[in-house]
């Protein structure tokens, strides 16, 4: 009989097949299949009557559960509130404290949560203005989840905004243009979008990612400045308009802070932009042309042949004085670069004196030019307590503000001054000064001036004297 050979057989072990599985929520479903009907004006105006007359069980149980998971709808102001839809770009411009950023912190929010969206994109100035402005704020992404358990989770490394039900949304820096090549959306939000440096490439970009989704759109929240790529956005067919201005959100700021900012800058051309959310054109007389600024503008400096920082100091100090001017700038072929504007309102003498240094030593500055109209000898006694380590030039200047600013617009009328990158506060202050109405002390053009005349126009004059 031949022999029997018995083999044991083993059962093949095989992993249990995983089934997919829903991202966890626990917010409702939409109210519509859109996603969008409860932003509807008509949904908020029935919830803010309910909540009014204490009648709030005429809502349904799921309308019930909306309002109580987003509170803010029973406060929003109209237009904080995009219109649900015949729309692919909002802008919502509007002055300082206008409640820009809690009415794009609030759309996205309710996009990733209650509008079907899963993906993201957050871009502002910088990587920096995104997590604490946008993310962290006081009115960022994080702090108006109205539940704590339920708030948004950042990953620095990644560079990643998870929400509880899986959604995500990423960062990116309008700094970066090629960052957002390759990623894709449903949704992004934009923020401070005038003052991006490389705006169109940034947005050309950004849109041919929005492409998730039945219905991509961005949202851009931003103080108004008249920049090329800005009106032209506004322009476009596709694009819906807000507008608020700072007294409209008085409810939500410091007590007096809108009595205090109307009464010290009335109706002049900065209140009218930064206040009242208005977009400004040049007045006239106004002494710069910003499409000059805006022609000459560089990402980079090349390689400078002289650098120097210029320093207007103020004749006090304390919360009402007016900023030190304090502007770095080199030249190289004869072409002026305005490197940085490091001037700061209410600091004390050595306080300013300190920034003056900081920003020399950052640029590697030859020399520091102080103008010692106000403080003589004095102004280099504090440079030297503040650690000063390259010579300081003091010069005191003969004629007024604008005949000393007149020969140095001439060179920005001839394309020989160029500003590395944006730089806000001193443009606006070049591009009012001089015009009707004009108040306040321009202490960043005056820094501006002595900048610029040390570059170019070094030489014995009417209207300077070196000490």
């Amino acid at each position: 009989m031949p022999d029997v050979i018995i083999r044991k057989v083993i059962p093949t072990r095989t992993k249990p097949t995983k089934t997919a599985t829903t991202p966890k929520t626990n917010y409702p479903l939409p109210l519509s299949g859109a996603g969008w009907q409860p932003m509807q004006q008509s949904f908020r105006q029935r919830a803010r009557q309910a909540n009014k007359s204490g009648q709030m069980h005429l809502l349904s149980a799921e309308e019930t559960r909306l309002v109580s998971q987003n509170p803010w709808i029973l406060s929003a102001r109209d237009i904080q509130v995009p219109p649900p839809d015949g729309w692919r770009s909002f802008v919502f411009m509007g002055g300082r404290g206008a409640g820009k950023t809690r009415a794009g912190a609030e759309w996205l929010r309710w996009s990733m949560l209650q509008g079907g969206c899963g993906r993201a994109a957050l871009v502002g100035p910088a990587l920096h203005d995104v997590r604490e402005v946008m993310i962290d704020g006081p009115s960022g992404l994080k702090w108006i989840e109205p539940l704590k358990c339920r708030r948004p989770s950042y990953s620095p490394s990644r560079r990643i905004l998870s929400f509880d039900n899986g959604a995500e949304a990423h960062v990116f820096s309008a700094e970066d243009p090629d960052s957002l090549r390759g990623p894709q959306f449903d949704v992004a939000w934009c923020d401070e979008i005038a003052a991006w440096l490389r705006g169109q490439a940034v947005w050309d970009t950004l849109q041919m990612g929005l492409r998730l989704g039945a219905d991509p759109r961005v949202m851009a929240t931003t103080t108004p400045r008249p920049t090329p790529f800005f009106k032209a956005l506004l322009a476009g067919p596709d694009t819906i308009i807000g507008r608020a201005s700072m007294a409209e959100n008085a409810a939500n700021l410091s007590a007096g802070f809108v009595a205090a900012m109307e009464a010290a800058y009335g109706g002049s051309a900065l209140a009218r932009q930064e206040i009242h959310g208005e977009m400004l054109e040049d007045p006239e007389g106004a002494l710069f042309s910003r499409r000059k600024i805006d022609d000459a503008r560089v990402e980079t400096p090349p390689m400078l042949e002289d650098v120097i920082v210029a320093v207007d100091p103020p004749a006090t100090s304390g919360a009402r004085a007016d900023a030190c001017g304090i502007i770095a700038a080199g030249v190289r072929d004869g072409t002026a670069f305005v490197l940085a504007d490091a001037s700061a309102p209410g600091l004390k003498p050595l306080d300013w004196a300190r920034r003056a240094v900081v920003i020399s030593r950052e640029v590697g500055a030859r020399e520091i030019i102080a103008e010692a109209n106000q403080g003589g000898e004095m102004v280099r006694q504090v440079l030297e307590s503040a650690g000063v380590d390259v010579p300081v030039r003091l010069v005191h200047a003969r004629l007024g503000k604008r005949a000393r600013a007149a020969p140095v617009a001439t060179l920005y009328e001839k394309g020989r001054v160029a500003h590395v990158g944006l730089l806000p506060e001193l443009e606006d202050q070049m591009c009012r000064f001089g015009a009707e109405g004009f108040r306040g002390s321009p202490d960043r053009v005056d820094a501006l001036v002595w900048a610029i005349w040390a570059l170019l126009l070094d030489r014995a004059g009417p209207w300077v004297r070196v000490l």
